[in-house]
């Protein structure tokens, strides 16, 4: 089984998103979101990792995320979405990317 290393994106009050990482590649990303009893999931995965290894890879994820910040939850739902990366797309990109060709941001 591969080794997994989480790198925390973004956080709030109630939620966190973490980026999934191998010794070789990203091989996807969750979205978590606490409520008071029950945590949510959204994982993403690339389409080479198997139903086996995503069944793994939610245990790693409760172990070593969730129970971390939320370790009396009574629930973890997880919906697993499996595809590929089509980009990262954000405003601030594209505005610099015109900025740095003269032009203003709108």
């Amino acid at each position: 089984m591969a080794e997994y290393r989480f790198e925390r994106e973004a956080r709030t009050a109630q939620s966190e998103q973490w980026v999934i990482e191998t010794d070789e590649h990203s091989i996807g990303r969750v979205d978590l979101h606490f409520t008071t009893s029950t945590t949510y999931a959204t994982l993403a995965v690339h389409t080479s990792i198997g139903d086996e290894e995503v069944q793994a890879l939610i245990a790693e994820i409760d172990d070593r995320v969730v129970m971390s910040a939320d370790p009396y939850r009574e629930d973890f739902i997880v919906t697993v979405w499996r595809g590929e990366e089509a980009g990262v797309f954000a405003e601030e990109a594209d505005d610099e990317a015109e900025a740095a060709e003269g032009e203003a941001p709108a």
